[in-house]
């Protein structure tokens, strides 16, 4: 032994924080990687477009048109983690909307009534589809692409002709925002004000009070730093969209309430349930999920049944968007959920995702239809242009998982 040897001094604490700053940035790239790629892509057609794109009335159009994805994806993310895929949500979509268009115009079903029968429908269609895939044992990839086939076919025997002449308030839904009942500040919208000071406060408290509660269990947290700037970053966020919004000529539209309860009710869920776990454990490593009690088979009944449930609420908010039943309706909408999930940071083996990862990539296609809509881009160069951008999240994902290994 070397007496004269001298212990090593501790990193001083500001290299100590830079490091756990560092680190911390390093094993979140994946979701800070999809964040710089959206604001990279908003910045470059705000250039392109000469402005247009960040029109307040372009922003509201954005959440109304993509809707739709938005709330897919948020289910599709959940079904991916798990290992599975659901190719049948586009046609399941037509053929609920129909369903509902047609309770509304030809059974005189009062509007809200038809909206909680279409998405128990989709309920039940998430029933037949997850009893074959957890029960019999059928991979979901044929279930859903028999289901895809089915309910299309369904959707158009049902929905000959576009059924139309539907309920104001059913429209409302996805075409209108919510009434201005407190009046304007400086010609901005106060309940959009109001609404965007509430959704910053109630993240500020939701994650201090998640910090604080990790702090003192004595888990792992992030370093200071990291946890101020995330909170910073997304304040600014929230502002900036508010005050567009604000600047908008009806305000908040009422689907962009209706995907923002879904967001904060299924985050929690998957960041703080025993449900949210399992799927995690599955999609991780399914033989240690079974030997730890997972219950797998029912696990796998229930994300299919939330899916259809999730594909009820998107048929109601397309119907609603269209104003009829029509039933071409939901085409290639699986094709965009999926796409926003991969593009989100989901895992393509599963195991790893998040619904706001899923929620930025489904933002980013958004930001590219009516980016290049406003640039006037011909349908088919838009369809080449979102592929590549799939491609290329996907095989980001692998190196990024690759560089992982190597480093571990």
């Amino acid at each position: 032994m070397n007496a004269t040897s001298t212990p090593t001094k501790p990193a001083p604490p500001q290299a100590s924080s830079r490091a756990g700053v560092a680190g911390y940035i390093s094993r979140n790239l994946r979701d800070y990687g999809m964040m710089a790629a959206l604001l990279i892509i908003v910045l470059l057609f705000q250039i392109f477009t000469d402005g247009k794109l960040l029109y307040p009335d372009n922003v509201s159009a954005l959440v109304q048109q993509n809707a739709y994805v938005l709330i897919l994806a948020i289910g599709m993310v959940i079904v991916i983690v798990a290992g599975h895929i659901d190719l049948s949500v586009g046609s399941v979509v037509a053929f609920i909307g129909g369903v509902c268009a047609i309770m509304m115009a030809n059974w005189h079903v009062p509007w809200l009534l038809a909206v909680v029968a279409s998405i128990l429908l989709g309920g039940l269609v998430g029933c037949w589809q997850g009893f074959w895939i957890a029960y019999v044992g059928i991979p979901a990839f044929i279930v859903t692409l028999g289901g895809m086939l089915i309910f299309r076919g369904l959707a158009i025997v049902l929905v000959g002709t576009t059924v139309a002449g539907l309920p104001s308030g059913f429209v409302a839904i996805s075409n209108n925002s919510l009434p201005n009942s407190l009046g304007y500040l400086a010609s901005l919208d106060a309940v959009t004000l109001l609404i965007g000071v509430l959704a910053i406060a109630g993240l500020i408290v939701s994650q201090v009070r998640s910090r604080r509660t990790l702090l003192r269990h004595e888990l792992k947290t992030d370093p200071f730093p990291a946890f101020v700037g995330k909170m910073v970053a997304f304040a600014l966020l929230i502002g900036f969209i508010t005050w567009l919004l604000s600047r908008s000529t009806d305000g908040t539209p009422i689907v962009l309430i209706i995907v923002g309860v879904l967001v904060v009710v299924y985050s929690f869920i998957m960041a703080n349930t025993v449900f949210g776990r399992h799927v995690y454990a599955m999609g991780g490593n399914l033989p240690a999920a079974v030997l730890s009690g997972v219950k797998t088979k029912r696990m796998n009944f229930m994300i299919f049944v939330n899916m259809g449930l999730l594909a009820g609420v998107a048929a109601v908010v397309t119907t609603s968007r269209a104003g009829a039943g029509v039933a071409a309706a939901g085409n290639n909408y699986e094709l965009d959920a999926i796409a926003a999930a991969f593009i989100g940071g989901t895992a393509v083996s599963g195991g790893i995702g998040k619904v706001t990862g899923a929620i930025i990539g489904a933002l980013i296609m958004g930001v590219l239809n009516i980016g290049l809509s406003i640039m006037n881009v011909d349908a088919a160069w838009q369809m080449t242009i979102k592929g590549l951008v799939l491609l290329a999240a996907v095989a980001f994902d692998i190196l990024n998982k690759r560089r992982a290994g190597v480093s571990q």
